[in-house]
């Protein structure tokens, strides 16, 4: 599931694609790792769960970038190896999701301050999904 690191203006965005709509949730979170650090370490690290509704696709995922931000802040950990599950219920969307947490002493981060709604996109392609989000640098 290949995600693509995107300049804009003075921000930056990450553009993700994958077969599924769990696979570009989960795609474009670990752009948003990327963003914040090169060289993300392949070991070490306690994996925690978080789980976010809102009342459409395109909030939920922002709410879920979002919150993977605010975990970060809480537990002072770069969110990497992030795994989710969308489903729908009614007429909200909920991710039930994971992501290992590299301590901050073991990686050189720059910070994010924010998930935007400039440009965000999640649709669905004749591949599957494409996801497009920029972040507040």
């Amino acid at each position: 599931m290949p995600y693509w690191l995107r300049e804009h203006t003075a921000d930056i965005a990450v553009e993700a694609e994958a077969e599924t709509l769990d696979g570009a949730v989960a795609t474009v979170a670990d752009g948003l790792a990327a963003t914040m650090c090169d060289d993300i370490p392949d070991t070490g690290g306690e994996r925690f769960e978080l789980r976010v509704d809102a009342e459409g696709r395109e909030a939920l995922l922002f709410d879920y970038l979002d919150e993977l931000i605010y975990e970060r802040d809480v537990r002072s950990v770069l969110p990497v190896d992030n795994d989710a599950i969308v489903t729908q219920s009614g007429d909200r969307w909920v991710v039930e999701a994971s992501a290992r947490g590299v301590p901050f002493e073991a990686i050189d981060a720059r910070e994010i301050k924010a998930v935007t709604y400039s440009d965000l996109e999640l649709a669905e392609t004749p591949d599957g999904w494409r996801a497009y989000v920029v972040f507040d640098v």
